[in-house]
C-alpha cells in the first residue's frame, strides 16, 4: 500500500516515511484541528490516490494519580485521543461511503476495556474509542454502507509512550511490528475487535464471567492494576514533557507529577 504519515512533528514523520521508501509520504497533521485533518487527507489523496484505509493512531498517555491531574492534561488527552479520532472519522468516512469501500482502524488500548489505576483519564479516552467505533459501525450497517471499522487494543508497546511502565505477570511488552501485523490482519479479515496479543481476549472473557471480587483478585495477582500505577516518573519525564506540547493550540501547562501511593505487597 501507499502510505501517508501525518504528524504535528513533520520531521519525525519525514524520517519514518524515508525509512519506508518511495511509496510513503509525510505530511503535517494536527488531529485536533478540522482544517488540518481535511488538508492532510486532501493532499494524501492528491499524491497517492483515493483513500482506502485510515488508521487513527495519534494519542498521548500522561499518567499519574487522578486527583493530582491538572485540567490541561485532561483536556489534551481528550482532544487528541477522542476528538482526534472523531474528526478523522467524520472527514474520512464520507469519502469512503461515496465509493462504497474503505476501512477505518481506531487505535484503542487494553485500558479501553479495563480501567487502569494511574491512568484514569487515559482509560476513559480509550473506552470512548471502543464505544465510538461500535456505535458508528452500527450506523454504517443501518445505512447499508460497505465500509469496515476496527478498534485495536494492544498491551504496553515498546515505544516512548510505553516507557517506564510496570510489568504484568504473564504478559510481555509488545514490539510495534506486532501491532502493525495485527492491523494488517484486521484489514485482511475485517476483524472488528483486535486484541494484541490475542491471548488477552481470553483473560477479558474470563474476567467478565467471574464475580467482581474474583476478577479483581485475578488482576491484582497478575499485577495488571500496577502497570500504570507503578510507572517510573523519572524514566517517563522526557515523554511527559513532549506530550505536554503535543497539541499546538493548547498551552502546555505543567506536566503532571505522578504521586501514586505505595501499598503493601500483593
Amino acid at each position: 500500500m501507499k502510505v501517508a504519515i501525518g504528524d504535528v512533528d513533520v520531521e519525525a514523520a519525514q524520517k519514518t516515511a524515508s525509512e519506508l521508501g518511495p511509496s510513503a509520504v509525510a505530511l503535517p497533521l494536527d488531529v485536533t484541528d478540522r482544517e488540518s485533518f481535511t488538508a492532510f487527507l486532501d493532499e494524501a489523496e492528491r499524491q497517492l490516490g483515493p483513500l482506502d484505509v485510515l488508521v487513527n493512531n495519534a494519542g498521548i498517555m500522561q499518567i499519574g494519580r487522578f486527583l493530582d491531574e491538572d485540567d490541561l492534561t485532561a483536556q489534551r488527552m481528550i482532544d487528541i485521543n477522542i476528538h482526534g479520532v472523531i474528526l478523522g472519522m467524520k472527514i474520512a468516512l464520507p469519502r469512503m461511503i461515496a465509493r462504497d469501500r474503505g476501512h477505518v482502524v481506531n487505535i484503542s488500548s487494553q485500558a479501553g476495556k479495563f480501567g487502569a489505576p494511574g491512568g484514569a483519564t487515559y482509560s476513559a479516552t480509550k473506552h470512548a474509542v471502543v464505544g465510538l467505533t461500535e456505535a458508528v459501525r452500527g450506523e454504517l450497517r443501518l445505512m447499508g454502507a460497505h465500509v469496515n471499522l476496527s478498534y485495536v487494543m494492544p498491551f504496553v508497546v515498546n515505544t516512548e509512550l510505553g516507557s517506564g511502565l510496570g510489568q504484568a505477570r504473564g504478559l510481555h511488552n509488545l514490539e510495534p511490528s506486532e501491532v502493525a501485523d495485527a492491523i494488517v490482519e484486521a484489514l485482511q479479515l475485517g476483524t472488528v475487535e483486535v486484541w494484541v496479543p490475542k491471548s488477552a481476549k481470553r483473560t477479558n472473557v474470563l474476567g467478565n464471567v467471574l464475580p467482581r471480587r474474583l476478577s479483581e483478585g485475578m488482576a491484582r495477582a497478575m499485577k495488571a492494576d500496577r502497570v500504570l500505577a507503578d510507572a517510573d516518573a523519572g524514566t517517563r519525564r522526557a515523554y511527559e514533557l513532549r506530550a505536554s506540547h503535543s497539541e499546538p493550540g493548547l498551552d502546555p501547562g505543567a506536566p503532571p507529577q505522578p504521586q501514586i501511593p505505595s501499598s503493601s505487597g500483593d
